[in-house]
């Protein structure tokens, strides 16, 4: 399972009521298509060897026997492979019947899960025939060996770290206390599920919602196997809704009334760091719980895993509308906070025209909106230099105009002139003394503006240029509010666009539309032809491919190779792999160089789940060495 991933399945066969044969052919079946998937874990539902309605059937012993005669023929079939099989069936144990679960691989079964909670109301009678499972594993013997019985097994592989496996049985999943809680608490990272659960009108949604939240709140992986055609119809009609989870996250869903297998490739390495990370996450507590050695083999997979090329901005125009109303309200409170504690009831803000300047210029006036403070009293100052184009310069004079903030102009070139000529520096030789020096002399007409109207300086940078530490230093690196220091570049076009959708004017959407339409640059090199020069993703690289390693790196610890790995898996019909790889060595040198700005980058507010602040999410050190890491993308 290199980088993690292990492929998973939640089957539903084809079953008749009480023909324990018919129903091991469509198992066998199922489980030899898994295997040639190089699958590792499938999961069956509840019953499913007999049918779980066979209600008072469960009383006759050529039922059970014939049960456990077909098991023995499933167990033969798994001889050789490591596939581990969870299969329902009933099991007679000291004149008591348990509803359990069997856990069957390579020729042999390793253990035996029993229901803990018994339904026995509206519906369900299951009371009637089972026994409540036992916690503590008792020993039975078949077919020449011991099996241990009991709800506190756990199966740990030997082969592949993190990989715990805990089991629970349908309605183990609805009760206050479900047995998955301790599993996960006892260090199962992966949960399974015999389920035979009918269906009702709108059961599906809650069925759904509390797997994901089962899987999100133990931080595990979670396959849930449910029961469906060929179960009778007498009362009930089973759907076959099988679900595979992990942390939160829907990985694959059957359709309903329809017999299906689903599969999906978990991260394992994704559970681990996430339970590491979190430190009110217990430390596992095995006591009473007996584990299961078993071995599997790590193979190299085709990844069938969906995964998200813009892991920031969230898929469907209903959900991005409200992610982005979210996030510019968590930027305006941020600020309107920090407005009201100083007292301030002015800004100052440096409006280029770009992306990022115009994103913190519409969150400013919402702030000013909610305190009712009149926006003239945001202070818009265009700076145009060597390198400013008429395009960004007439968007931010219009753009300061139709938001009503008052728009003030500082013509920096004949200053940097003079500076040039103070430090002896030709102004024909375009380095990086030449751009820095225009964009400290913007910052320095900023912080002496907010003196002098008494305010504050908004800052305008975003989460992937302080990622590179694409900012110059002590320039526009500088502020005394940074509104968009926790939005990445990707979103920023995202939040742009949702106000410009939503602004109900014509002539303000008309000039957004042309910010989102214009290159991101710095303008510090002078045009060619009136055009933008300096054009920023030429430089440093897509900042989609940047936003994507960030995530990856910072939210899950993900290592270079698999970062690697999957970006090419989702950029293959974009970037050539030596164009991502270069882009990747590209981020980790930047990154690691670079800390020392975001050492002391100024406050602003943290709108996801990956933020670089010092004070929060990224105590780095700035002295530390990207070489570990880069070394092992140069042994790929």
């Amino acid at each position: 399972m290199k980088h993690g991933y292990i492929r998973v399945a939640a089957a539903t066969p084809d079953v008749k009521v009480a023909d324990p044969q018919f129903n091991r052919e469509n198992i066998v079946r199922l489980i030899r298509e898994g295997i040639e998937r190089n699958t590792k874990i499938m999961v069956f539902p509840e019953l499913c060897l007999t049918a779980y309605t066979c209600a008072d059937l469960f009383g006759q012993d050529a039922l059970l026997t014939k049960a456990k005669e077909e098991l023995k023929v499933i167990v033969k079939e798994t001889g050789g492979s490591d596939l581990l099989a969870f299969i329902g069936l009933p099991w007679e144990r000291d004149g008591k019947l348990y509803n359990t679960a069997a856990a069957v691989q390579n020729g042999r079964v390793l253990g035996l899960i029993p229901k803990t909670n018994l339904p026995n109301y509206s519906e369900f009678y299951e009371l009637r025939y089972f026994e409540p499972g036992n916690k503590k594993p008792v020993l039975v013997s078949w077919e020449g060996y011991e099996i241990p019985m009991g709800t506190d097994l756990l199966f740990a592989c030997k082969d592949i770290p993190g990989l715990v496996i805990g089991t629970e049985i349908c309605e183990d999943a609805w009760v206050p206390n479900p047995p998955s809680i301790r599993h996960a608490v006892a260090g199962a990272t992966v949960i399974v599920n015999c389920s035979a659960s009918d269906e009702t009108t709108g059961k599906d949604l809650y069925r759904r919602s509390l797997i994901t939240g089962h899987s999100a709140s133990l931080v595990c992986g979670y396959i849930y196997a449910n029961a469906g055609e060929g179960e009778s119809t007498q009362d009930l009609v089973f759907g076959g809704q099988n679900l595979i989870a992990e942390n939160g996250l829907l990985l694959a869903e059957s359709k309903r009334f329809g017999n299906e297998t689903i599969y999906a490739d978990m991260d394992l390495e994704r559970l681990i760091h996430e339970r590491r990370r979190m430190t009110t996450f217990p430390a596992p507590d095995r006591e009473n719980y007996l584990v299961i050695p078993f071995t599997m083999e790590q193979v190299e997979l085709d990844l069938k895993r969906r995964i998200d090329p813009r892991p920031f901005v969230p898929d469907g125009e209903a959900e991005r509308n409200r992610r982005c109303e979210e996030i510019l309200s968590i930027q305006a409170m941020g600020l309107k906070k920090r407005l009201a504690h100083t007292g301030c009831k002015d800004v100052v803000i440096g409006i280029s025209g770009g992306l990022d300047s115009t994103l913190a210029l519409l969150v400013t006036a919402r702030a000013f909106d909610m305190l009712e403070i009149p926006r003239n009293r945001i202070h818009a100052i265009t700076m145009p230099c060597f390198g400013t184009t008429d395009r960004t310069y007439q968007n931010a004079c219009i753009l300061t105009e139709k938001l009503e903030a008052e728009l003030t102009e500082v013509n920096i070139r004949e200053a940097v002139s003079i500076h040039f000529r103070d430090i002896g520096h030709d102004p024909g030789q375009h380095d990086v003394t030449y751009e820095n020096s225009q964009a400290r002399e913007r910052t320095q007409i900023l912080m002496d503006l907010a003196n002098r109207f008494g305010g504050l300086v908004i800052g305008t940078g975003d989460m992937s240029e302080l990622a590179l530490g694409w900012a110059t230093y002590n320039g526009d690196h500088m502020s005394m509010y940074g509104v968009n220091a926790s939005v990445p570049k990707t979103l920023v076009r995202h939040l742009v666009r949702y106000y410009a959708d939503t602004c109900e004017e014509e002539a303000l959407k008309e000039v957004l539309m042309d910010v989102l339409d214009t290159p991101v640059s710095p303008e510090l090199l002078p045009p060619k032809d009136g055009e933008i020069a300096q054009k920023t993703e030429d430089l440093v690289g897509p900042y989609e491919l940047h936003d994507f390693f960030l995530y990856q790196i910072l939210r899950f610890g993900t290592r270079p190779s698999k970062v690697y790995r999957m970006a090419l898996a989702v950029f293959d019909k974009q970037y050539e792999p030596e164009v991502i790889l270069k882009w990747l060595k590209v981020f980790y040198k930047r990154f690691f160089s670079q800390q020392f700005k975001r050492s002391c980058m100024p406050d602003g507010p943290k709108v996801g789940s990956v933020a670089v602040s010092p004070r929060g999410d990224l105590r780095m050190p700035s002295d530390a060495v990207s070489r570990l890491w880069l070394l092992e993308l140069e042994n790929l």
